[in-house]
């Protein structure tokens, strides 16, 4: 499984990557979480605003951070 957080780095964009790590070690996944810094990858992933969680390539939260129950969900 391939999780990208998006964001230039601000706090909602940390918080976010905190859910995301949060979810897979509460699931026991084996997943590749990446931080995406580079604005011209997330405008091609198609993300505008940040932050933002790609799983597996199909965009599932932009411009808020997600709840980790939430993450579980997308990732179960």
């Amino acid at each position: 499984m391939q999780i990208k957080v998006c964001g230039p780095g601000c706090t909602a964009c940390e918080k976010a990557q905190k859910a995301v790590e949060a979810a897979v070690a509460a699931k026991g996944l084996n997943a590749s979480v990446t931080k995406v810094s580079d604005f011209q990858e997330m405008a091609q992933l198609g993300i505008f605003s940040t932050p933002a969680v790609v799983i597996n390539g199909e965009v599932k939260c932009v411009g808020r951070a997600p709840k980790q129950t939430e993450v579980e969900g997308w990732i179960s």
